[in-house]
């Protein structure tokens, strides 16, 4: 039997991050200090787009691509740069938030309401970038 449930996780994680509501988040789109990072999967990218300039960092690899001592390690991470992650409604995004917030990785927030409520509230969308050969 579990003793935490993903509502109270996603809660708790939520108290100790930053979360950018989703006007703030339209206006640092253009700040170059700051890296919208999409840790949806792939499918999800390909299905519905991806906010434009935003990189993506799957879930599963996160800790991986931030980790300096770690093979897959992506040198984005230890630029110094401000880290705004999304994923679907706000709830990966909020665990993964903390997980590299506990990691030592700073600054770094996820977007209120995901994507989902990025599309509601007007924000652009572009397509996934194709990756390269």
């Amino acid at each position: 039997m579990i003793t935490k449930g993903v509502k109270q996780l996603v809660e708790e994680a939520n108290a100790e991050i930053e979360t950018v509501p989703l006007d703030a988040g339209k206006a640092l789109l253009e700040d170059d200090s700051v890296v919208f990072v999409d840790i949806r999967d792939v499918r999800e990218l390909d299905r519905e787009g991806m906010i434009p300039g935003a990189m993506h960092a799957p879930r599963g690899m996160l800790e991986f691509w931030v980790d300096p001592d770690s093979p897959y390690h992506k040198d984005i991470f230890a630029s110094g740069k401000k880290f705004l992650l999304y994923c679907a409604g706000a709830q990966r995004s909020a665990l993964a938030a903390k997980a590299i917030q506990d990691m030592g990785l700073k600054p770094v927030a996820h977007l209120e309401g995901g994507f989902g409520g990025w599309k509601e509230a007007g924000g652009p969308i572009g397509d996934r970038p194709r990756r390269k050969k």
